[in-house]
């Protein structure tokens, strides 16, 4: 059973910074790519950054993002700079062999609980 549990989340003023954790546990799969998601109040959960070892790749959506995986602790991160009230929601990681597809069905992805993340200005 593949289990994701985020941390990290937190209040922190405009302009700070903050770095999210995703740990993994159980059989992942080298097909299976990590990926994080924020859900605003009001709105859609959208994606905001992948990774994908078994391509090679990763995807963010705004260049104040970056994601990173430490192997030996099975763990991915999502370091957050300059953030912005726009920044607010929850924040969720999911695993699955087509996270980094903006047209996947997230049914299809293991999901952790979201952590939540507020921006104050």
């Amino acid at each position: 059973q593949l289990q994701l549990v985020e941390s990290g989340g937190g209040l922190v003023q405009s302009g700070g910074s903050l770095i999210l954790s995703c740990a993994v546990s159980g059989f992942l799969s080298h097909s299976y790519a990590i990926g994080w998601f924020r859900q605003a109040p009001g709105k859609e959960r959208e994606g905001v950054a992948c990774i994908n070892d078994s391509e090679g790749s990763t995807n963010i959506v705004d260049s104040r993002y970056a994601i990173y995986k430490d192997n030996f602790k099975n763990t991915v991160f999502l370091q957050m700079d300059s953030l912005k009230p726009e920044d607010t929601g929850i924040y969720y990681c999911a695993a699955g062999p087509k996270v980094c597809y903006s047209d996947a069905d997230p049914e299809d992805h293991h999901w952790g609980q979201g952590t939540q993340v507020t921006v104050s200005s």
